[in-house]
Parts: structure tokens; sequence; C-alpha cells
């Protein structure tokens, strides 16, 4: 019922840029707060940066300075801008949103399929 779909995953080399996309579909009431994590290999997946329904910003500091959040409402998207990739930013990058399904229910999360980001030297 309810969908994240993701897109712009890919290979690209140190320093070079990659524009990831999150689109939510379905049955959906609102979005609070729409979010990318990432998970790399042996780590725990960590927050890389959310941002809510108002606009306020929120990012890890490894990418703080290097990586842009913004979204959507009008289709509901969250975009994220990668610039000066390193190859510590190689990890599976899953989008994330709060969801109310309807104004009576309570919020949910729900999770995106996850896409690969590769960080060549």
């Amino acid at each position: 019922q309810v969908q994240l779909v993701e897109s712009g995953g890919g290979l690209v080399q140190t320093g070079g840029s990659l524009r990831l996309s999150c689109a939510a579909s379905g049955s959906i009431f609102s979005i609070r707060t729409m979010g990318w994590y990432r998970q790399a290999p042996g780590k725990q997946r960590e927050l890389v940066a959310d941002i809510t329904s108002g606009g306020l910003t929120n990012y890890a500091d490894s990418v703080k300075g290097r990586f842009t959040i913004s979204r959507d409402n009008a289709p509901r998207t969250v975009y994220l801008q990668m610039n000066s990739l390193k190859p510590e930013d190689t990890a599976v990058y899953y989008c994330n949103a709060d969801i109310l399904r309807t104004v009576w229910s309570s919020p949910a999360g729900y999770w995106g399929q996850g896409t690969q980001v590769t960080v060549s030297s």
C-alpha cells in the first residue's frame, strides 16, 4: 500500500557527484520527516540526513557541507545531492519516511529497498 522507490545510485569516482531520489506512493495522508540512511559493510545503519515537512534539515557530521537533502510535496519525493564523494561514502543508501496513512492513524516508519552507492579511488 505504501512504497518508497529509490533511484540514482551507481558507481562514481572520488570527487564526483550523485543525486538520489525517493518517491513515496500509495495510501498516504501525510509525511512528517523523510530521510536517508546508509549501511556500509560491517557497520550499523546510520542517519545521513533528514528533512521535516517544514524544511528543517539535519546532517551527519561526516557529510555536512557535501550533501544536501531536499523534498517536494507534489509528488512526494526526497532527494539527496551528494557532492565531493569519498570512498568512505560507499554504502547501501535507504530512504525512510515517517508516514501517517490516515488522519487518525499513528505514524509509522517506511523504508525503501536501498540503492548501492560505490565510490572508487
